[in-house]
């Protein structure tokens, strides 16, 4: 007679409760994660990062790459970013904080190699889709180890019942990369860095509306990557394409960001609202305000991102809104619009790729699965 199998104490443990659940961009934030700025290295060159940012910082972005930020960048926006961590934790969120890494260490593979850039922006390497973290195949060398500063609270969280995925890492070669790509000009047919040669995307591409998900083609996501993201979900969601006329897209935050159901915030200058997909029909589509005239001065110099990071706001819930306090346009609108905005300090932040959103990682939003579209 065969004895039944034997039991284990892992066999009878309870169900873990997964300590990662975020939805949509609205549901009440719980827990964040927020980036750091300690060993912030200026980006190595290489012509997928030159085609993704203003031309003034592109230019300072070639002869600088590779070495650590100036502290006269690098002081301000510590400061901002001290203060918004502080105001997360005063709104009752937990926030969690990767390993400092000094990112001028060099690294490579057979192909290639380049020095790192920084874990400011856990929002463009990692994307939550309920209870699953995504590690995304970045298209810029120099990101290529950028989760790894996350580990430990990857490991964490996956200890804690989560589920933890990396997308195929990317060889990078030459093949990935349009030969002598030059940026289109206004009226010129759109076209891209990036070939078909492998699937590669940033999670910053991608806004997520509960079993809906919009995405970005754009100079760091390619029509391989939105396909592997498509298969990896399967049918339970759908990924609607939007439509940029920015000439060097990169990141979906700054062009079209979901505020609360029925919401949709859009930057005028890159989306015709003609062109957005049919589902969204039904939704108010609010028109981001020009910024302020003087952000853009400085933006222009500094910004990895372009003027339009007045959209890159932070959803708290469905009412409030944390937005930066010098984008004074954008406050009364977000006002006008039946919104709560929460004005806070992170200007500064921009030479390090982006604002509010961009600055943090959604981790746990109270809420479940929901359809918001028919």
């Amino acid at each position: 007679m065969m004895s039944a199998p034997s039991t284990t104490a892992h066999d009878t443990a309870a169900p873990l409760l997964s300590p990662v659940n975020s939805h949509n961009e609205w549901d009440p934030l719980e827990e964040i994660i927020v980036g750091r700025l300690e060993g912030a290295t200026i980006p190595s060159d290489h012509p997928v990062v030159s085609c993704n940012i203003p031309p003034g910082a592109a230019r300072l972005q070639r002869l600088a790459g590779g070495f650590t930020y100036p502290r006269k960048l690098i002081e301000p926006a510590q400061h901002e970013l001290d203060q918004f961590v502080s105001l997360l934790q005063s709104l009752g969120i937990q926030v969690t904080r990767p390993e400092a890494v000094n990112h001028r260490r060099r690294f490579g593979t057979p192909d290639w190699s380049s020095r790192g850039f920084c874990n400011t922006c856990p929002r463009d390497s990692m994307l939550v889709i309920g209870d699953e973290i995504i590690e995304t195949p970045m298209a810029w060398p120099c990101r290529y180890f950028e989760t790894h500063s996350y580990r430990a609270i990857l490991k964490d969280y996956f200890r804690r019942g989560a589920r933890w995925t990396a997308a195929p890492k990317p060889q990078l070669t030459d093949a990935l990369f349009e030969e002598d790509f030059r940026i289109p000009k206004v009226g010129e047919p759109m076209r891209y860095i990036l070939t078909e040669f492998e699937p590669v995307f940033d999670a910053a591409d991608f806004v997520r509306a509960g079993r809906d998900l919009f995405v970005l083609r754009s100079n760091v996501t390619n029509h391989m990557g939105i396909d592997w993201m498509r298969r990896h979900l399967g049918p339970r969601y759908r990924i609607h394409e939007i439509e940029s006329r920015c000439r060097m897209p990169m990141h979906i935050d700054t062009t079209f960001l979901l505020l609360a159901p029925g919401k949709v915030l859009v930057n005028p200058e890159y989306i015709d609202v003609n062109r957005l997909p049919d589902i969204l029909s039904s939704w108010d589509v609010l028109i981001a305000p020009e910024p302020n005239p003087i952000d853009k001065r400085l933006l222009k110099i500094t910004s990895m991102c372009g003027k339009w990071l007045s959209m890159n706001v932070l959803m708290v819930d469905e009412k409030r809104v944390i937005a930066e306090r010098h984008h004074t346009g954008m406050l009364r609108a977000l006002e006008q619009w039946g919104f709560e905005p929460i004005p806070c300090d992170l200007l500064h932040y921009a030479p390090f790729g982006g604002s509010f959103h961009c600055a943090t990682l959604d981790i746990r939003r109270r809420g479940t699965l929901e359809c918001y579209f028919p």
